[in-house]
């Protein structure tokens, strides 16, 4: 282990900024806990049907506060985003290349779910599983990629909204919202949030990539400014106090995106644009930055699979052992998340499993002459092993060189590891 931390070390360029990689990957574990925690598969007359405890225990409803976490997944895609798209137009390379190579990394990890669950409802049903079952894994499993869907959109539209002020996203939500509940508008109109509502931190990460938002006071006035409207909004606006979506609630501050959502989100903006100072002064220690490398790693893998995750274990103890507390049983009563806390090391393992299948997928094959990867010596390594990768939206790759490979090549390869990106 000692040796793994020496080596990732020794292959981060100095001047890679750590914060970002520490956001993202605060925001990958935020995802995936919040999903453990509030969902639950509950066994009833040879079904299994999806339910949430913040349904059935209200006083829950501050753990989608800390495990709702999008939004910083928007912003710091935007700041990669932005920052991506300038350093390929110095380098001559066309938009359509540069999205390509990002669209393929993002994408090719998604076709080894759908494959996989497409063989698996087929014997799940030939099995004599129930209709409903089968509907509610598929739901669980495929209703996470619109992130991805939305995400893709707004990587496409980069070099249009990199240069957009938030202001104008957050508008068209106040207006959406406005019409919606205030004058009773049609339901669909809320769709419009989809894209807009999240274009407002992605355009936040882009001012940031850009080289603006360096002080403290931007972070200030989104935390502050960010909190203040929401609570406002859900004390005397009628907006929902849970920032996920709950089964039987009439409305839903995700699906699609409220205005409350979204000055949610310019919290969290806020929040993470304060916490820059910290975590690189936390990430300039190896181990501490080993962690957050390998989840950046593994980050396309853990979110298209913790699900899966979730439900082999629920699916695999129902058949073996029966219904379990905090598995299977209604989520009600401080019992059900106690057991439900015991579940989650389970869960991981069976995570840690399907990053061992899949996790290729993610990785793909270096390209020769410069592609997506960047090989970078560093001391300690094995000939040709993967160090470092960024994974999830905007990450980026540094691989450890070969021996044999002249020094001159490696410093030249090392000068653009900050310039490539996925």
């Amino acid at each position: 282990m000692r040796d793994l931390v020496r080596r990732i070390e020794a292959a981060t360029p100095p001047g890679r900024d750590r914060a970002v990689d520490g956001l993202r990957a605060v925001a990958i574990l935020g995802v995936v806990l919040g999903h453990w925690l509030v969902t639950a598969l509950v066994a009833d007359s040879g079904t299994l049907r999806a339910a949430s405890p913040l349904l059935y225990q209200p006083g829950l409803t501050p753990v989608s506060w800390v495990f709702q976490t999008l939004a910083v997944f928007f912003l710091v895609g935007g700041q990669m985003g932005a920052k991506s798209h300038d350093s390929a137009r110095a380098r001559g390379i066309t938009y359509r290349r540069w999205l390509r190579a990002r669209l393929a990394r993002l994408f090719r990890p998604v076709a080894a779910v759908l494959t996989v669950w497409a063989v698996a409802a087929g014997v799940l049903l030939g099995a004599g599983v129930s209709l409903l079952t089968v509907h509610t894994l598929l739901k669980l499993v495929l209703s996470p990629l619109w992130f991805l869907l939305v995400y893709a959109a707004l990587t496409a539209a980069t070099p249009l909204v990199a240069r957009l002020h938030p202001l104008w996203p957050l508008a068209v939500v106040l207006h959406v919202d406005l019409i919606r509940f205030g004058f009773d508008g049609p339901a669909w109109l809320g769709w419009v949030n989809l894209a807009a509502g999240w274009l407002v931190p992605y355009c936040l990460g882009a001012a940031w990539g850009r080289g603006r938002l360096r002080g403290r006071t931007a972070g200030w006035v989104l935390l502050i400014g960010g909190a203040t409207v929401t609570a406002g909004l859900v004390l005397f606006g009628g907006y929902p106090a849970a920032m996920v979506g709950v089964p039987g609630a009439p409305i839903s501050n995700l699906n699609p995106p409220t205005l409350a959502a979204v000055t949610f989100g310019l919290a969290q903006c806020g929040a993470a644009l304060l916490l820059r100072g910290p975590l690189r002064r936390v990430l300039a220690r190896p181990a501490g930055w080993a962690v957050v490398a390998l989840v950046n790693l593994a980050a396309m893998t853990v979110f298209l699979w913790h699900q899966t995750a979730m439900m082999a274990v629920s699916v695999t103890t129902l058949r073996l052992a029966g219904p379990q507390s905090g598995l299977h049983t209604v989520p009600e009563g401080p019992g059900w998340v106690l057991a439900r806390l015991c579940w989650l090391p389970v869960f991981a393992g069976a995570l840690l499993i399907c990053w061992a299948a899949f996790h290729a997928y993610e990785s793909g094959r270096p390209r020769k002459g410069g592609g997506g990867a960047v090989r970078g010596g560093g001391p300690g390594g094995g000939p040709g092993g993967r160090v470092v990768r960024g994974g999830g939206p905007g990450g980026r790759v540094v691989r450890e060189g070969r021996p044999g490979k002249q020094a001159r090549q490696q410093a030249q390869q090392a000068r653009h590891v900050e310039q490539r990106s996925v």
